[in-house]
């Protein structure tokens, strides 16, 4: 498994308001898509192209386009995942878009699935998990589950923030499953969860806060 938290100053700029408390939902919602712009262009660097001819207005030329056979996935989980989507269809526009819904149990923790819109067959499928928190662990582990039994083997997860716990978990549960290729690309690892599973220091809930849920 890889872990990359990326260290650039815009990404820390953003992750700044997306922190503190006076940020309004609108801004929020902004500097959201902006921050998931500058994390994928780095978890897309290894992402399929094919060589294609083109006509500039001066010659002929070759250039390079997304792989169309197999299209890319993107993945987000429901609901939170929905701020990132815009940003990542910016950066892979011809990308294919699947849902999974996915919550987790106040009292336990633990994930539990409500909606799946994924193609069955994701064999050679570059898949893209966007969630903003990487918390307990269990949504992602959950979610490479599900990709993995339809044939993904290439997995990217792109979140805000990261907890050493949620790292840790997944390491755990990937430990036999040499098969499964999975990066992680966050814009910090926090230091712990709570005892109520919420990252420390963290950005409180990001469903709520890109949603407008609070009071």
């Amino acid at each position: 498994m890889r872990f990359e938290v990326i260290d650039h100053p815009l990404v820390a700029h953003k992750l700044r308001l997306l922190r503190a408390t006076d940020t309004p939902t609108a801004i929020f919602r902004v500097v959201t898509s902006e921050l998931v712009t500058l994390l994928a262009y780095e978890a897309t660097r290894n992402v399929k192209t094919e060589r294609v001819s083109i006509t500039t207005p001066v010659a002929e030329t070759v250039g390079w386009r997304l792989s169309q056979n197999p299209r890319p996935m993107i993945v987000p989980i429901l609901r939170a995942g929905l701020g990132m989507l815009d940003a990542m269809m910016q950066s892979m526009p011809s990308a294919e878009v699947g849902f999974l819904g996915i919550y987790r149990n106040e009292q336990t923790l633990e994930p539990v699935t409500y909606a799946n819109r994924l193609p069955d067959d994701l064999r050679g499928r570059q898949c893209y998990v966007i969630d903003p928190m990487l918390a307990t662990g269990g949504t992602l582990i959950d979610t490479v589950a599900y990709l993995h039994e339809r044939g993904a083997r290439d997995i990217t997860s792109i979140c805000i923030l990261a907890a050493p716990e949620g790292v840790a978990a997944l390491e755990s549960a990937l430990s036999t499953r040499d098969d499964v290729n999975l990066s992680i690309f966050t814009a910090a690892l926090d230091e712990r969860l709570d005892e109520h599973g919420y990252i420390v220091p963290g950005l409180g809930d990001a469903g709520d806060r890109l949603y407008g849920s609070l009071p």
